[in-house]
């Protein structure tokens, strides 16, 4: 488990990932060789996965989001892994999850505007296999957007 000053480190990178180490580790109060190990531990245990780009679709044009929630058909035993295999294939698709419940599957799928939207909808989703219920939900705003944890 990390312990205070991982958390430091931690909470430091999520409110700026960008942040370059020398100023991480002031920031996190270690040095920057401290700030090296406890960053190589932290990738090692897997509590860090990465640092990754978060881009805003909306900025480079893409207007429209859609959340779908889709209950599959199971009286095929292969129905996920060909409902899965299918939605990645969707270029416009940015994130699956699977649930267990009501809802088997969700995706987030993103849209230049309504006209290519109803496209993708058309051509793209409304031919994934397997489909038994679809319910869409669209994006009006985003109040809280955070992977930050209350380390």
């Amino acid at each position: 488990m990390p312990d205070a000053t991982d958390r430091r480190i931690l909470r430091q990178l999520l409110a700026d990932p960008d942040l370059p180490n020398p100023e991480l580790a002031e920031r996190a109060a270690v040095t920057q060789a401290s700030l090296w190990r406890r960053l190589d531990r932290l990738r090692a245990t897997g509590v860090l996965r990465g640092i990754e780009a978060r881009i805003d679709w909306r900025a480079l044009g893409w207007e429209v989001e859609v959340s779908l929630r889709f209950t599959l058909d199971k009286t095929n035993p292969r129905a996920f892994d060909e409902f899965l295999a299918a939605a990645r294939e969707v270029p416009e698709v940015t994130e699956i999850q699977t649930f267990l419940g009501s809802v088997d599957i969700r995706l987030s799928v993103i849209a230049r505007d309504m006209a290519h939207w109803q496209q993708v909808y058309r051509d793209r989703i409304l031919t994934l296999p397997h489909v038994s219920d679809l319910d869409a939900l669209m994006l009006v705003s985003t109040i809280k957007d955070s992977g930050a944890l209350p380390l």
